[in-house]
């Protein structure tokens, strides 16, 4: 099978190549690795022909197939804003950010582009329950057009001592500024920082409110991460919560919004919270009750393994096996 590693760009880097690797260990496919918007990085990745000038096409899901430009392959599985079409090989688009399919600021090709896809056979995976529901409401799809496998999430190192609230902010920068003040209290109050992991544009909206809040890329999570007593997850549910997962992995209790995707798939290890009021009023128990804390970290580890690259593999080998088995019948 052929994985575009161009893909799910989550906060902890690209976790398509934890996939690939964990696919690879498995033993159970041939694994071709290809990239659709950069150049080949290591001597095992397929250079695609002309792959620059192909990508704006792709994007829009038209464009020369990827049959010819590919060894021979069973199944194709991109996961990223790029779509390139095949004729006789299956494809598998893993749709992991909703933001282009939602209300004010739907992008339509992107639209366009999924329903190309899946007119010509594509099908679509959905990292949650919930996030299939949002996907089969915008597309107009029925429930079995959309496949649910959660992406890898890699494991990280157990974090000791970490001493930072860190805030890993997604879509609601203005929500997360608001409650900043209150934040900065407690965290001065405990002589200790707070962190918020985000994009560069957030991260320029926060510098310019001038409060104390050190920002850092998403590039920088795992280090945030070895760092961190507590993790706040403040998403609109657009993404999956690969941070707040790989803080169970390292060990720290986290604390998030209640969204449907966080309570299918953070619920029983985090904190949920619907309100800021909750926030702040759960913040000190989750920071101080060693014993919760020890509860939390034992559930969070439990859960991690769930989403661990290894895990993923299995669930998707399984589903290139369905996909491959049904297109030859």
């Amino acid at each position: 099978m052929a994985l575009d590693l161009d893909g799910s760009l989550e906060s902890l880097d690209n976790t398509m190549t934890d996939l690939a690797d964990a696919l690879s260990l498995t033993g159970e496919c041939e694994l071709v690795r290809f990239r659709t918007v950069s150049r080949p990085v290591a001597s095992n990745e397929e250079r695609l022909t002309l792959r620059f000038l192909w990508t704006p096409l792709w994007r829009r899901s038209l464009g020369p197939s990827l049959d010819s430009m590919l060894p021979p392959v069973d199944v194709v599985h991109v996961a990223g804003l790029v779509t390139p079409p095949t004729k006789a090989i299956p494809l598998i688009i893993s749709v992991d950010d909703l933001r282009p399919l939602r209300g004010e600021s739907r992008e339509h090709q992107r639209i366009k582009q999924l329903q190309r896809a899946v007119d010509r056979g594509a099908v679509l995976v959905a990292s949650s329950r919930a996030a299939s529901h949002e996907v089969q409401r915008v597309l107009q799809l029925q429930r079995s057009e959309v496949v649910v496998v959660p992406p890898a999430v890699p494991l990280v190192a157990v974090t000791t001592n970490g001493e930072d609230l860190v805030v890993n902010l997604t879509g609601l920068d203005q929500r997360f500024l608001a409650l900043a003040p209150d934040l900065l209290r407690f965290t001065q109050g405990h002589g200790v920082r707070l962190i918020a992991v985000t994009s560069s544009a957030v991260g320029h909206r926060i510098r310019l409110s001038g409060l104390d809040v050190t920002v850092l890329p998403r590039r920088d999570a795992r280090a945030a991460l070895a760092r961190a007593r507590v993790v706040l997850h403040m998403s609109d549910g657009a993404r999956f919560p690969s941070l707040a997962i790989a803080a169970f992995s390292a060990g720290v209790p986290t604390v998030a919004l209640a969204t449907d995707i966080n309570r299918e798939l953070l619920g029983g290890a985090a904190a949920l919270v619907v309100s800021d009021e909750e926030v702040m009023a759960m913040l000190p128990d989750v920071w101080s009750n060693e014993s919760r804390r020890a509860i939390m970290i034992a559930a969070g580890h439990s859960r991690s393994a769930d989403f661990a690259p290894a895990a993923a593999a299995r669930a998707y080998v399984t589903l290139y096996r369905d996909v491959v088995r049904g297109s030859r019948q």
